[in-house]
């Protein structure tokens, strides 16, 4: 168990894992403690040196990536114990977000279901370079300067409207971010963009559904450019994403009406399996909803089926 004591009462949680541990017949639990210093990845490695068979996440989006980045490139599955704003992997896959006794139990009677993991490594501006995981989504540009501008204390009072007030002030100045950019080794293009987004999942939180065709086992990443021209852009962006995304696609009669409507410039839709980007400058970018500071250049990949979930049994 790998757990952030900021986000879980500890004390209920370890009733509940010691007696679901004991009815499914299990050893021992071992129990990792996230710092300020290491959220989730050296406690992750450590579990793996004592054995652990499997790892449970407890915390938010982040707490989950880091135990992930931890189990990179072994067969060890991971179980999600959702307890933060997001839980952004946890909807996608539709798991109980609110009920612990079920997620304990899904994570020792469940059985394990493989998902794709994204790669990204991030050249800085002194030439050195960064790798690391993600499961949901990564982004540069707006969306990497709203999470970095979040305030701590608001998102917790408030959760996601937070980032309200963070948008506010990630919209002042030259919001616009300079790329020249290939998708699976496609001849380089350039394009001016507010945001790129790199999606291994398609929902967020409110009904948003950002990449309508996204899912965790395809083999592929669905990315999208937002290139809003002024307030009537991003007018088209929300019309596009939470009406049609978030409503209509959700029948067939909204997707009929769809079929109708033409596509907006102000979003581009791609997919692919190996992404690369060189910015015209330093650009803050963010993994899974974490800022991660500022790159020069991007290069994303999935590996397919490179992580293992386990997820209820329905049987």
């Amino acid at each position: 168990m790998v757990y952030n004591p900021i986000k879980v009462d500890v004390d209920a949680l370890r009733r509940v894992v010691e007696d679901a541990a004991a009815k499914a017949g299990w050893a021992e639990t071992l129990w990792f403690e996230t710092t300020e210093q290491d959220p989730g990845i050296g406690q992750t490695k450590e579990a793996l040196k004592q054995g652990a068979d499997m790892v449970m996440a407890a915390g938010g989006d982040g707490t989950v990536r880091c135990v992930a980045e931890g189990l990179h490139k072994s067969d060890v599955a991971l179980a999600l114990l959702p307890s933060g704003t997001g839980n952004l992997l946890a909807r996608n896959l539709d798991l109980t977000l609110d009920d612990l006794e079920h997620s304990v139990n899904s994570a020792f009677m469940g059985k394990d279901r493989p998902i794709d993991l994204g790669v990204v490594e991030a050249e800085r501006a002194d030439g050195s370079r960064d790798r690391n995981v993600f499961l949901v989504m990564a982004g540069v540009g707006l969306d990497a300067r709203m999470i970095k501008n979040t305030k701590p204390e608001l998102k917790e009072k408030v959760g996601w409207l937070a980032y309200v007030d963070a948008i506010a002030r990630s919209l002042r100045g030259n919001n616009r971010l300079r790329l020249r950019y290939s998708v699976d080794g496609s001849p380089v293009r350039v394009m001016t963009a507010h945001t790129v987004l790199l999606g291994n999942c398609g929902s967020l939180p409110g009904n948003i559904l950002l990449l309508p065709e996204a899912a965790v086992d395809d083999g592929v990443f669905d990315l999208v450019a937002l290139r809003p021209e002024g307030l009537f852009g991003w007018i088209q962006i929300w019309v596009k994403i939470v009406w049609e995304n978030g409503v209509l696609r959700r029948s067939s009669a909204g997707r009929k009406l769809m079929s109708l409507t033409k596509e907006v410039r102000t979003l581009r839709y791609m997919k692919g399996a190996k992404f690369t980007a060189r910015l015209s400058r330093p650009e803050e970018y963010e993994l899974d909803g974490d800022p991660f500071g500022k790159a020069v250049a991007l290069r994303a990949w999935v590996e397919p089926l490179g992580l293992t979930i386990r997820v209820p049994d329905e049987d």
